[in-house]
């Protein structure tokens, strides 16, 4: 039956990200809310579309919306400030972040700093349970990592549990992501990019994942 005051948010056009849409709104009489700067797909039964600096009511709770392109042209992210949380979809992952399917590195990097400069506490709820591939590569281009090793065997412990790895938290992948850390002498030793620019260091390390 319906839920009143019911949203249905997408982050991107995706199909496995929006391929419900329609089901979803004929059985709950939800609003779908959706990108407004995809270039490349629709978001099926959109409502509503948003962009950076609009605020989505769920309930009594309010997300400010991001512009995160990258993944996609028009990806966004659902940000709860009062919740401490926020909905990243495929821009960042546990350890990772998206393919650069529609967008540049430049894009990304700049995408993924605005999840980043949140309070560390933030709880980031990705889209995908990618974790334990991503945190293999991670280990490849961030081997004297310690806090990544932990990391790695808390991981590979929940996972033969059948426990989820996400929400992770912005603190956790400043700690442990590569793409979140292009910064890090350690990294860029291993890349032997020690003068380079972040984003350029950002852009090898999502080529050598594109090729791990």
């Amino acid at each position: 039956g319906e839920i009143p005051g019911a949203d249905h948010l997408n982050t991107h056009h995706h199909w496995d990200h929006t391929g419900g849409n329609a089901e979803l709104k004929a059985r709950h009489g939800c609003e779908v809310i959706g990108p407004r700067g995809e270039t490349k797909g629709e978001i099926p039964g959109a409502d509503r579309a948003v962009g950076e600096g609009d605020e989505v009511s769920v309930g009594n709770i309010v997300a400010k919306v991001l512009d995160t392109p990258g993944h996609t042209a028009g990806h966004i992210v659902y940000h709860f400030p009062t919740e401490r949380k926020v909905f990243v979809g495929d821009t960042l992952f546990a350890m990772g972040c998206g393919r650069l399917f529609e967008g540049t590195a430049s894009q990304m990097w700049t995408s993924v700093q605005k999840i980043t400069s949140m309070p560390p506490e933030t709880s980031v709820y990705c889209a995908h349970e990618y974790t334990l591939s991503n945190a293999k590569f991670a280990v490849s281009v961030d081997p004297h990592n310690e806090d990544l090793a932990a990391r790695v065997k808390e991981v590979e412990a929940k996972r033969a549990a059948g426990v989820p790895t996400v929400p992770t938290t912005v603190a956790n992948e400043l700690a442990t992501n590569p793409f979140c850390r292009p910064h890090a002498a350690s990294l860029r030793k291993t890349l032997g990019m020690e003068n380079a620019e972040d984003v350029a260091v950002f852009a090898e390390t999502r080529k050598r994942k594109d090729n791990f």
